[in-house]
């Protein structure tokens, strides 16, 4: 084995090329098999083609293909025929060009400058930068990682709310008495511009928008006070439209406060929702009558003393050993 003809064929032997200008690995790989096998001159290699695909792993087709490309590119040259063997030259004059590196090294660059730009890419795409933010006919804003945000809050008015605390049901009791409707609506809290006033008290008929809030105010009253709590959207619908049919809040929350004292201490499986009880007008229906308890009829003689008759005011006769003895079996 020469050192130099290797050392030329691994290192600075100009690199081969395929048909379409790619560089031809199989082809070098050939060619450091020959090296091996060549003087330090690089002449006298004559390996086998099956030595060669012993050392490469390549069957013959691909062999014999990767030394005729050797050959068209002027690596090798063929120096006559050795024991049945084509006996080759390595053309050690040719050297790779220094520009080879430097060809690498650019590629090298502008693919890590590729993946540079592919992660900030993608980095932009998860991150967005808001600088401002308009908000037009909005309650509330919650904003993330922005720098700066203006809020443009228009033709808001202000909204009072009832007051909506849920007792829980451990809480209730039999003889729990329900809050009243002038009650709950003196203690729900007002805004800061609004004094609590009952819903139809003020002089502002005309007014659409404060009417409606004013019956979603007395709304929060009935919500607070009905049993079962339960589509709380859907029931604001059918309480309008209750209203819109001529109901009264008033009417409303006393019959629901009637309801809800039915309702304790029963299955809430079988109490109407909210909404179906609004839309089917049952603040008008008639309360369930209180059960009443029948009194026992005493019967004298049996498990008691004698109590005197009504109207003659004699005792009952008490049963002798002689009644117990005659006595038949029902």
């Amino acid at each position: 084995m020469s050192t130099e003809a290797v050392t030329w064929a691994m290192d600075r032997a100009p690199m081969p090329r395929t048909e379409k200008g790619k560089p031809d690995t199989t082809g070098r790989h050939v060619l450091q098999v020959l090296a091996e096998h060549a003087s330090p001159t690089g002449t006298g290699a004559h390996p086998s083609v099956l030595r060669i695909q012993y050392r490469t792993g390549y069957d013959r087709a691909t062999v014999q293909r990767a030394l005729r490309r050797l050959e068209k590119s002027g690596l090798i040259v063929r120096d006559g025929v050795r024991e049945g063997r084509t006996r080759y030259k390595l053309a050690l004059e040719l050297l790779r060009p220094e520009t080879d590196w430097s060809d690498l090294e650019r590629e090298e660059d502008d693919l890590r400058a590729a993946a540079a730009e592919r992660k900030r890419r993608s980095r932009a795409k998860r991150v967005t930068h808001a600088e401002s933010v308009t908000v037009t006919d909005g309650e509330g804003v919650t904003v993330t990682d922005a720098e700066s945000v203006t809020a443009n809050v228009t033709h808001a008015e202000s909204v009072r709310h009832a007051l909506e605390v849920r007792p829980s049901r451990t809480e209730r009791s039999p003889n729990h008495q329900q809050p009243s409707y002038n009650q709950l609506h003196k203690d729900s809290p007002a805004s800061d511009h609004d004094q609590p006033q009952a819903p139809g008290a003020s002089g502002e008929t005309t007014d659409g928008n404060k009417k409606s809030d004013q019956h979603l105010d007395a709304f929060g009253a009935f919500w607070l006070i009905y049993p079962k709590k339960r589509d709380r959207e859907a029931a604001k619908k059918e309480w309008l439209a209750a209203l819109a049919r001529g109901a009264t809040p008033q009417r409303i929350v006393d019959a629901a406060t009637a309801y809800a004292r039915e309702r304790a201490n029963e299955d809430p499986k079988y109490t109407k929702y909210p909404a179906t009880w609004l839309n089917k007008g049952c603040y008008d229906d008639e309360p369930d009558p209180q059960p009443s308890l029948r009194p026992l009829r005493a019967v004298a003689g049996w498990g008691g003393p004698a109590r005197p008759h009504p109207a003659t005011g004699a005792g009952a006769p008490q049963p002798t050993a002689e009644d117990y003895k005659n006595a038949r079996p029902f």
